[in-house]
């Protein structure tokens, strides 16, 4: 599998102001995406008063968390102390682990880090437009926060991306907690968090056990199902490892199907893994994805109120053993 450039992720591209550096160079590259790109941007937008389910309150209080968001998002790297403290991998694992959960972690695991999991150019800060990714961290400890039942099965209305918003909120402290802490023992360590990711975190998550993918292409936990928002701190403190889950849910998601029939915008495929670069996978329609959000005023969530796991994450049944 190679290495996805951030650059052609929807939200690097509805970043990417009309006129400036970073407009002129995407398009120049790709002018088949420009058309509809346009049109989006100029489209009601997230959180919009005249998006399908806008509410003044709720809302209101989304847009304030991705604000937050944005204003914090540069905390993510930060220089790390001279003294180095010398810790036993084991220990080390424990004791992130710990504070992991301590500081609000639902489920906590850490991956071994392939450059796969890395993008290969940034795309979504224009300070950092076109930098090349190369400085790869061996560890991850990547952590999920689960989002509530009731406010997601409010989707596609206001209170889900109340909710989803929130849960970045949630993710992103842990990670700078987690970040911040390994720093002072004198080690690397870097926040990926809403709006400054440098890898792609799903990928990470499978890799720790924390999940598989499911057709929506969302990672499906196995206390949890699909409703959780995932953070990741990638760093050079020796750490042991976790294994992935044997489990196999593409015959399940076959025969369900529920996440494809249900998404309004028709961006989940209906028919079985393809092979793209080397991979079988369910490939997501991005576009067509975002399109919805931008009528609905959110980010949606109808892909993970219709999975069965969802309701009930129990994946165990699915085990090859």
């Amino acid at each position: 599998m190679g290495r996805y450039d951030e650059r052609d992720a929807m939200f690097s591209r509805m970043a990417y102001e009309k006129g400036s550096p970073q407009y002129e160079e995407y398009y120049r590259r790709h002018p088949e995406k420009q058309e509809l790109d346009d049109r989006l941007r100029s489209s009601n937008g997230l959180c919009s008063p005249a998006s399908l389910f806008y509410d003044p309150f709720l809302s209101g209080i989304a847009a304030a968390n991705f604000q937050f968001l944005a204003d914090i998002k540069l905390f993510s790297e930060r220089a790390i102390r001279d003294r180095r403290i010398l810790l036993e991998s084991r220990e080390a694992t424990l004791l992130l682990k710990n504070l992991a959960m301590d500081v609000g972690a639902d489920v906590v695991g850490v991956a071994s880090m392939s450059p796969d999991f890395y993008y290969s150019v940034r795309g979504r800060i224009p300070k950092y437009y076109g930098d090349r990714i190369a400085e790869f961290q061996p560890y991850g400890v990547v952590f999920a926060v689960q989002m509530d039942r009731e406010m997601i099965d409010s989707s596609p209305k206001s209170p889900e991306i109340v909710e989803s918003s929130r849960k970045y909120i949630e993710a992103a402290i842990i990670g700078m907690q987690l970040s911040y802490f390994i720093r002072n023992l004198g080690y690397k360590a870097r926040n990926h968090m809403d709006g400054n990711y440098l890898c792609i975190l799903p990928l990470v998550a499978e890799a720790a056990g924390l999940g598989v993918f499911g057709r929506h292409g969302l990672i499906i936990s196995a206390e949890f199902g699909p409703r959780i928002k995932l953070g990741l701190v990638t760093t050079d403190l020796p750490l042991e490892t976790d294994s992935k889950l044997d489990l196999d849910l593409e015959e399940f998601c076959n025969d369900c199907g529920k996440c494809a029939s249900g998404c309004p915008g028709s961006a989940i495929p209906a028919d079985r893994k393809e092979e793209f670069e080397g991979t079988r996978r369910w490939i997501i329609d991005q576009e067509r994805c975002y399109s919805y959000w931008m009528k609905a005023g959110t980010d949606c969530g109808l892909c993970i109120k219709n999975c069965p796991f969802s309701k009930t994450a129990n994946l165990y049944p699915f085990s090859k053993y």
